[in-house]
């Protein structure tokens, strides 16, 4: 076993239940308020908006919630996902440390989000849903619901985050190919959109605006619900197929990680990997490092305010608990749009502020340099996105070559960034901006935070 470079689970190991960290917690999360009562909300107040088997996920205390067989069926078409040894990078670091990434650039639509796209449009399905309304910022999840839409029978409309349709017009054709109806965000399809456009008619959009359009527009048809790619509590716990698969991936190695590396954006692909590992460390003791690596150009985890927000931009969506940079914050905008989100998934925030796990920030130059030095040692070139992980999986390696410790690290390279061409084109030419992380607006959106008692 020495030198195996991939480890791969048959379909019939592949795990059956996805892993929920509520039940591990030490401390419980706060609760998610409704805007206009500032009481908890119960799941009358989400009904408009998602099936009532989401809700009770949602707010489910159950460690383990079974994966329907449909699901699990068509989860097979890319599942189980390979576990890769990095050899080759960790040649080219001269580094003790041993490193390992979980590829779920294998799935049809090039990353992460078909694990829960998938468990959604299912869930809807049973519930009757003819139409469903999301938002995307660089279209990965935008992509991957209009396959999974697709497969149920289910129409839908993606608001895209304005910068993200100019910058990857592939990926509004591959979301056509799978029969969805892909708008850029900010619209004029909806009261919010109209409202930003007539303030900022050259906004460049946002993952907020663009939720905001998508609620509007769930909430106002009745045959029609809303779909959110990250965040949610239930959108995180169906992304640990991917940690519940490296679980028994790195016993297949003869190994467990000391270090444990995600990008984070709204928070589903490194929930994904490392709620199940977090879960073990709450339950019996070990002392894994978990880091979160983020965008300098909005950074909810490392320079953000831990508290009660909004989701959205146009304050349509209940209040969270969240490490935010303020609602109406608009991130400037970047190649790595899935990550340009003003806040971040209520269950990450809440294990930063009980320590465990700790956040960096980095800019996309650096990021970049990252992912091409991944590409030409591994041979994959990761979306804009994952090359956060990378980077941060780097360091972490450079760290232990320093110390002159081998430690195993895992990370999540999220997806493929074979539609993010352009975003290298500009590194190789020097076109590439640096991250800019605007203070003044973070201060100004951070003044129109909601009060509450």
């Amino acid at each position: 076993m020495s030198d195996t470079i991939k480890y791969f689970l048959e379909e019939s190991k592949m795990p059956k239940t996805w892993y929920n960290i509520a039940s591990d917690l030490p401390k419980p999360l706060d609760p998610v308020l409704h805007p206009g009562t500032l009481k908890p909300i119960g799941p009358d107040d989400l009904a408009p908006l998602f099936p009532m088997a989401l809700i009770g996920q949602e707010v489910s205390q159950e460690r383990e919630i079974e994966i329907p067989e449909p699901v699990r069926d068509i989860y097979k078409q890319w599942r189980p996902s390979p576990l890769y040894r990095a050899r080759k990078l960790e040649k080219h670091l001269d580094t003790p440390a041993r490193i390992y990434y979980k590829y779920e650039g294998v799935s049809p639509s090039g990353s992460h989000k078909p694990n829960t796209a998938v468990a959604q449009a299912f869930y809807n399905k049973e519930e009757g849903t003819k139409k469903i309304t999301t938002e995307t910022g660089a279209g990965q999840w935008g992509t991957s619901l209009a396959f999974a839409c697709k497969l149920f029978g289910i129409e839908l409309d993606v608001y895209m985050v304005k910068v993200s349709f100019e910058q990857k017009p592939y990926r509004k054709l591959v979301m056509q190919t799978y029969g969805a109806r892909c708008v850029a965000s900010p619209s004029n399809e909806t009261d919010s959109g109209k409202a930003i456009l007539a303030k900022h008619p050259d906004s460049s959009g946002s993952l907020g605006i663009a939720i905001s359009e998508a609620v509007e527009m769930a909430a106002k048809n009745p045959d029609t619900k809303y779909a959110l790619g990250s965040v949610l509590n239930h959108v995180l716990m169906h992304q640990t197929i991917v940690g519940n698969e490296a679980l028994l991936q790195m016993e297949m190695a003869d190994d467990y990680p000391d270090i444990l590396v995600g990008c984070t954006g709204g928070g589903s692909n490194f929930a994904g990997l490392v709620f199940p590992f977090i879960g073990k460390k709450f339950r019996e003791g070990l002392k894994t490092r978990v880091i979160a690596c983020e965008p300098k150009s909005c950074p909810s985890l490392t320079k953000g305010k831990f508290v009660y927000d909004f989701g959205d931009t146009g304050r349509l969506t209940p209040l969270m608990k969240t490490h935010t940079l303020g609602s109406q914050f608009v991130p400037p905008a970047t190649h790595s749009g899935g990550l340009r989100y003003h806040a971040m998934a209520p269950m990450v925030s809440h294990l930063k502020e009980i320590d465990a796990i700790e956040a960096k920030a980095y800019g996309q130059k650096e990021c970049f340099e990252a992912g091409v030095n991944f590409a030409r040692t591994e041979g994959i070139v990761p979306a804009p996105e994952a090359t956060h992980a990378v980077k941060g999986a780097i360091d972490a390696a450079l760290e232990c070559k320093k110390k002159g410790e081998s430690k195993s690290i895992l990370f999540n390279l999220c997806g493929h960034g074979h539609f993010d061409m352009k975003a290298y084109g500009d590194f190789f030419d020097g076109n590439l901006a640096e991250d800019k992380f605007d203070q003044a607006s973070v201060d100004k959106a951070l003044e129109e935070l909601p009060k509450i008692a």
